[in-house]
């Protein structure tokens, strides 16, 4: 249940899913509630000190973030997050240049396909998925099942001239990546 406190929300979208960060400050009381969620992670009450960062995990990966609460005048305060020691924003940017996602409905049911380009594991809604991959004429392909739907990635292109493009299928259907990254 989130607090009557509540200053700030951030959206982290990581591999394993995108999570919601709340932060409630009680700035008469000093008390620091983070969320995760919705489910609180981190309660500290009585903190006579009302600045200063509370660090905690977030996704099963335990990706280290960081909440900082500055005094911009008298009791007005500045919160920011950190993700990995990166502001969000430079996180979130380092994020879409090394993965690729896609959103689809799969049987009725809404799903989040990540590809990590760098190590090329794949995740759907928070699952590391089982894939096999195989060099191809054009690139590689990257396989892996939704329940009964074989899915491929494709990977082509150069990487020198072109940069290298991937492709997400789903029975054989190019499924198109959203325009924003999620």
């Amino acid at each position: 249940m989130l607090s009557g406190d509540l200053v700030a929300e951030w959206d982290v979208a990581l591999s394993d899913g995108v999570f919601r960060i709340g932060f409630a400050h009680g700035t008469t009381t000093g008390r620091r509630v983070v969320y995760v969620n919705g489910q609180e992670v981190i309660r500290r009450d009585w903190m006579f000190k009302l600045v200063g960062k509370e660090t905690f995990t977030v996704g099963g990966a335990n990706t280290r973030a960081t909440i900082s609460m500055e005094a911009v005048s008298g009791f007005v305060y500045e919160y920011t997050l950190e993700v990995e020691g990166k502001s969000l924003q430079r996180f979130m940017d380092n994020r879409t240049k090394r993965t690729e996602t896609w959103l689809l409905q799969v049987d009725g049911e809404d799903r989040r396909v990540v590809l990590e380009k760098d190590t090329m594991d794949v995740w759907c809604n928070g699952q590391k998925m089982e894939t096999t991959g195989e060099f191809v004429d054009d690139g590689t392909e990257t396989r892996f099942l939704l329940g009964e739907h074989k899915c491929c990635i494709k990977a082509t292109g150069n990487r020198k001239k072109s940069g290298i493009v991937h492709h997400f299928l789903l029975d054989g259907e190019e499924i198109p990546a959203p325009a924003q990254q999620h």
